[in-house]
């Protein structure tokens, strides 16, 4: 009897004891296939939304719903206007809260009033009324405008002396939906047109468009995306993964000429993107309404961005305001950029492969480096997608030809022509024609160390620099300062050869294999660049050592000033 009843207990003890553990995992398994569902018709519904609604499954900081005024942990937001709201709110907050409007008529001089948006106001803000501050208590007690971001009490509200939107701190650099409003009015789309209504936006406006790459690095993209269209127009801010550039810049005809300043949120591969369609303008005659560029770095090797004083990459580590006030203060440079025209051996009949280039051209292991890494991006690119595990991927595979040595006796199979006359090379497995100064991650390849004189590399003067490395193992000491490439010279034209066997090439990043063929790199045009001068500051650790030098890639901008 006492054998059965233990029996028993125990048979009892194991069914609570998988039902306790079969409970939660089937929880967890009904929400997992119901999130995808959800997930669908919330995309349905915000495909149809006024509203730029992203759903999260936790928000990073304190959130209530403006609609409901409950606290939420998950829903949605408005990356436009910022306002907020839990699931069973949006389809309501859609219908009773505006968005920003892209175009909409002024009421007084060019001016409009503010768009209150309440709740949820940023921490640390203060009242523009009583200067007092605002946003220590998420409650829905506060109100920001989505155009100024000017925060107010909710018992100041009713007493705000002045209820006309400025557009704020960035007015500048803002198109206002008045603007857009008028133009559409136009009978006649003329520059002229457009500079006189101009006039309302001030004398220094300067307006910004900003152009991302939601697939660049380390996928910033998205977030730039959302914190651009809260600080400007939605109008201004274009997902390269959606419009491509030549479609963006088109905004570029409807604003008064010369005024408009580019910023593309990219690796150095969607700056030539934007680079290409900017040349495209130029054929269609659109050439008063090309605009300078200027670069945030999301990519992995940003070696244009390093060149223009822009850093190495962006992690966030200032803000999107900070980032629109050093664009206002960048100097204007001009940059060659660079035909590259490979004709095959014996396909006298096909038309010949034209690239443009901005960064460089290389023949040997860099190139092989960066083809084995294309290729496995294109094969699973959910992976690559932090800057740190791609250059993890490129050293794996610099490593991995140190062993294999596959561009070996590249010297043999090449001849190298600067501006006609042949070059004697060296035993060499690479060949890399620079227009800039750095190479490789941030490199600085054509000054290197040493004691010899060798002139400065320079973006605006027609020169290319010609240099060799010795293979994997050499490129790598490059790197980190422990040799020096082989110059080879500096010439306005350089032609190769390529006499036998298949070769890795690339042009800025962009890896192919090619063939047996020629290979002439000639002028092409210039482009207006951005450059940016970083102010001296007492927490760089490098810049006492870095005084004395000359900026990067010794851009005279009194000169280009001057012309």
């Amino acid at each position: 009897m006492e054998e059965s009843t233990e029996l028993r207990e125990e048979w009892t003890l194991l069914l609570w004891t998988t039902v306790a553990f079969l409970v939660p995992v089937l929880i967890t398994l009904w929400c997992s296939f119901q999130r995808p569902k959800r997930k669908v018709q919330l995309k349905d519904l915000f495909r149809k939304s006024k509203h730029g609604w992203h759903y999260t499954d936790l928000f990073n900081k304190p959130t209530y719903c403006c609609v409901c005024s409950q606290p939420i942990l998950q829903g949605a937001f408005c990356d436009c206007c910022g306002i907020c709201a839990d699931e069973e709110c949006i389809q309501r907050a859609d219908r009773i809260l505006s968005c920003k409007e892209i175009m909409t008529q002024s009421q007084t001089d060019g001016r409009f009033y503010h768009q209150w948006v309440r709740g949820n106001v940023p921490l640390a803000s203060y009242c523009a009324e009583c200067k007092q501050q605002c946003g220590n208590q998420p409650k829905l007690c506060d109100y920001r405008c989505v155009w100024c971001q000017t925060t107010v009490h909710d018992d100041c509200l009713s007493s705000l002396n002045d209820d006309l939107c400025d557009l704020g701190e960035f007015r500048s650099v803002i198109i206002p939906p008045h603007y857009l409003y008028q133009v559409n009015k136009l009978r006649r789309r003329h520059p002229d047109e457009y500079s006189k209504l101009a006039a309302v936006c001030g004398s220094g406006w300067t307006p910004v468009l900003l152009l991302a790459n939601t697939r660049s690095g380390n996928n910033m993209g998205e977030v730039l995306l959302g914190e651009f269209r809260t600080l400007l127009n939605p109008v201004q801010v274009f997902d390269l993964s959606e419009l491509p550039p030549s479609k963006a810049l088109q905004l570029c005809t409807l604003l008064p000429p010369g005024s408009v300043r580019v910023l593309v949120c990219g690796g150095d591969g969607t700056v030539g993107w934007v680079l290409d369609a900017i040349d495209t303008m130029k054929l269609k005659g659109q050439d008063q309404f090309i605009p300078l560029v200027t670069i945030l770095p999301l990519g992995t090797g940003n070696d244009l961005s390093n060149s223009l004083g822009w850093g190495a990459g962006y992690a966030g580590e200032i803000s999107v305001e900070q980032v629109l006030r050093n664009v206002l203060e960048a100097e204007v440079v001009q940059m060659d950029r660079w035909k590259v025209q490979v004709v095959s051996k014996g396909n006298y009949f096909r038309k010949p492969k034209v690239l443009s280039m901005n960064n460089y051209f290389s023949v040997g292991p860099d190139a092989l480096m960066a083809l084995n890494f294309h290729a496995h991006r294109e094969k699973t690119p959910s992976f690559f997608s932090s800057r740190i595990i791609n250059k993890a991927v490129y050293f794996f595979y610099g490593t991995k030809d140190c062993l294999v040595q596959e561009c070996k006796d590249l010297d043999k199979r090449i001849e190298l022509e600067l501006d006609g006359e042949q070059v004697t090379l060296p035993s060499l497995e690479g060949i890399i024609v620079c227009n800039i100064g750095y190479w490789g991650g941030g490199c600085r390849l054509w000054e290197g160390m040493g004691d010899e004189p060798y002139p400065p590399t320079r973006v605006d003067d027609g020169l290319l620099e010609v240099v060799g490395v010795y293979g994997s193992f050499h490129c790598a000491q490059i790197q980190v300062n422990l040799a020096n490439p082989v110059r080879l010279g500096q010439a306005h034209t350089v032609r190769l050869v390529l006499k036998s066997s298949r070769m890795p090439m690339q042009v800025d990043g962009e890896p192919w294999a090619q063939g047996p063929c020629t290979i002439t790199i000639t002028h092409k045009t210039q482009a207006l660049m951005l450059y940016h001068s970083a102010e001296h500051t007492d927490d760089d650790d490098s810049s006492a050592s870095e005084a004395e030098e000359p900026s990067a890639d010794h851009i005279d901008t009194a000169k280009l000033r001057q012309s």
